[in-house]
C-alpha cells in the first residue's frame, strides 16, 4: 500500500471520535425498521457538516438519505444500514441478560456499526477526491433504512437508483474478517387480512364468518405446497393476529404476514403466486374478503469477483486491530454466555475448501479463540446460503461486493442480546473502523485503476447476460410498509 493511500486512510482515524459518536448515539436510539427518525437526522447532520451534499428523505422514503460529494467519473457508492431489532434491549458491556429498556430494542445485528462504518469510508474518499479536484470522481454514501423490515435497496433499485454508480461497496458486522462471495435467496415478504363477521360461537355459529379459520386454512394450504417447492425454496409465516382472545367469538379478523424465498428473483415470484392463489382460495372456503399488503422484496446478490480480489488485497495490507487484555476477558464471557456453542469453524469459505478450513482451524485456536483476529482467506463463489439482503437489488443493478468484519467475540450468533452488550464498545468500534479502511483504500484504488473498474463492469455485464436481467422483486405500485400496521 502507497504512502499516499496510507495518509488518507488515517484521516479515518483523525476522524474516529466522530464516527465512533455516531455509531453509539445510533446504537442507543435502537430505532426500528423505516422508523429510524433520529439516526437518520444524526446521519444528515454530521454528514453536511462534513462537507457533503445531503439530500433527504430520498427516494419517497422519510428515513433515507443520498449524501455527495465530488463530481465526474467514476462514481463509488457505499452503502449504509441503521434500524434495529425488536426485544434485544441489553445493557452494554455486561456478559448476563440484563435488559437495558424493558422489551426495548437493539442492534443485534450491528446496523449502528454499518452505518457509520460505511461514512467512515466516505470520509476517507471525500479526503482523497479533495485533492484531485473537481471533476475527477464523486462518492455517494446511501442511508438505506429498514434493511430488517422493509428491504429499501429494493426500492431503490426499482426506481433505478444505483444506476448511477460505477461500483457500490459495503460491510457487514460479525465474528469474522473476510470478503464476503457467494449468493443468497430472493425474500418477498407478504401481508393478508381477512375480515370476516362475528357471531356468538355457540348461540349463533352459523351467522359467523371466522376470519381465524381463512388464516388456519392458508397455512394448511402452504404447509401442503411445500411438498411440491423447488429445491432451495422456503416459505415462512407468522400469525399476527389471531383476531381477539375471546374463543366464544367467531373472530371478525385475522392477519398472517409470509415470507417466500428462493433464489432467484423469477422463481420466488412464481412461488409466491401460489400462495397468492391459496390466500384467495382461503377466504373463498370461508367465505371471508382477503386483502393483501406487499411488506419487501429482495433479490439474491450477484456475487463479482473484480470488486471481491480488490477488496481482499486491500484487507489483506490493512493491520488488525489488536485487543487489551479486559477487552479479551470480556470476550470469553460473552463466548460463555451463549447457550448453543459453534459446532463449525468460522467464516463462510471455510466449509468450501479444505486449504483455507486448514489455515481457519490453525487461526481460530482450533475454533476456541475468543476474537477471530485474523482474515480469513478469500474464496470467490456462487453457492447459495439461504439468508437474505436487499444488498442484492444493487448488486443487480452495479457492480457491488462486501466484507464482514469482527465486531463480535468468536461465537455469538446474529441477531442476539450478546451483539447489543458488545455494540458500542471497543471491540466492535475496532471492527468497524477496520471495515472503513478496507472500503475506503478499495474506492480509492476504483478512481485509481480505471481497467480494474473496467473487468467489474465487463464480469457484471457477461453475468446480466447469463442469469437474463433483473427481475424485481418490488411491484410497481408498492411502497415500504411497516409489517403489522392498519392495511
Amino acid at each position: 500500500m502507497t504512502d499516499a493511500k496510507k495518509q488518507i486512510l488515517s484521516y479515518i482515524d483523525e476522524k474516529a471520535d466522530v464516527i465512533i459518536d455516531t455509531s453509539d448515539k445510533i446504537w442507543e436510539y435502537a430505532e426500528l425498521s423505516l422508523r429510524e427518525f433520529k439516526s437518520s437526522d444524526l446521519y444528515v447532520e454530521v454528514l453536511t457538516k462534513e462537507g457533503f451534499t445531503v439530500e433527504k428523505p430520498f427516494c419517497n422514503i422519510e428515513t433515507a438519505f443520498r449524501a455527495v460529494y465530488g463530481s465526474g467519473k467514476p462514481v463509488i457508492g457505499i452503502l449504509a444500514e441503521y434500524d434495529a431489532l425488536t426485544g434485544l434491549s441489553q445493557v452494554s458491556g455486561s456478559a448476563e441478560r440484563e435488559e437495558l429498556v424493558a422489551n426495548g430494542n437493539g442492534h443485534g445485528c450491528g446496523h449502528h456499526l454499518l452505518g457509520a462504518g460505511a461514512m467512515a469510508a466516505a470520509f476517507a474518499v471525500k479526503k482523497y477526491l479533495e485533492g484531485k479536484g473537481e471533476g475527477n470522481g464523486t462518492v455517494i454514501l446511501y442511508g438505506c433504512p429498514g434493511e430488517e423490515g422493509a428491504a429499501t435497496k429494493a426500492f431503490m433499485a426499482r426506481d433505478g437508483v444505483f444506476k448511477e454508480c460505477d461500483a457500490a461497496l459495503t460491510w457487514h458486522p460479525g465474528n469474522a474478517n473476510q470478503v464476503t462471495s457467494g449468493s443468497c435467496n430472493t425474500c418477498i415478504q407478504s401481508e393478508y387480512k381477512f375480515t370476516g363477521v362475528a357471531s356468538h360461537a355457540a348461540g349463533a355459529p352459523d351467522k359467523g364468518r371466522s376470519a381465524l379459520d381463512a388464516v388456519e386454512l392458508m397455512n394448511i394450504g402452504v404447509q401442503f405446497l411445500r411438498e411440491h417447492m423447488p429445491d432451495g425454496a422456503r416459505i415462512h409465516y407468522s400469525i399476527t393476529d389471531a383476531g381477539g382472545d375471546s374463543p366464544n367469538v367467531v373472530q371478525p379478523r385475522a392477519q398472517v404476514l409470509y415470507m417466500v424465498r428462493s433464489m432467484w428473483a423469477k422463481d420466488a415470484l412464481a412461488l409466491q403466486k401460489r400462495v397468492d392463489t391459496i390466500a384467495q382460495a382461503a377466504a373463498m372456503m370461508t367465505e371471508t374478503t382477503m386483502q393483501k399488503r406487499f411488506i419487501d422484496g429482495c433479490s439474491n446478490t450477484v456475487p463479482n469477483k473484480a470488486l471481491e480480489s480488490l477488496l481482499w488485497e486491500n484487507f489483506s495490507q490493512i493491520e488488525l486491530p489488536t485487543y487489551t487484555e479486559e477487552e479479551i476477558a470480556y470476550a470469553k464471557a460473552i463466548n460463555e454466555s451463549v447457550e448453543m456453542k459453534p459446532t463449525k469453524l468460522p467464516g463462510a469459505a471455510t466449509q468450501d475448501s479444505q486449504e483455507i478450513w486448514e489455515f481457519v482451524d490453525k487461526a481460530s485456536e482450533h475454533g476456541t479463540a475468543p476474537i477471530n483476529n485474523f482474515l480469513i482467506p478469500y474464496l470467490y463463489s456462487e453457492k447459495q446460503s439461504m439468508g437474505s439482503t436487499d444488498v442484492g437489488d444493487c448488486s443487480w443493478l452495479v457492480p457491488t461486493a462486501q466484507i464482514g468484519t469482527a465486531t463480535w467475540p468468536a461465537w455469538t450468533p446474529g441477531h442476539s442480546w450478546q451483539n447489543v452488550s458488545c455494540g458500542n464498545t471497543a471491540i466492535s468500534h475496532k471492527g468497524m473502523i477496520l471495515a472503513g479502511k478496507v472500503l475506503a483504500a478499495t474506492a480509492i484504488d476504483l478512481f485509481e485503476k480505471p481497467d480494474v473498474l473496467q473487468a467489474a463492469k465487463d464480469e457484471y455485464e457477461a453475468k446480466m447476460k447469463r442469469f437474463g436481467g433483473y427481475y424485481c422483486p418490488v411491484p410497481e405500485d408498492a411502497v415500504p410498509a411497516i409489517p403489522g400496521e392498519k392495511m
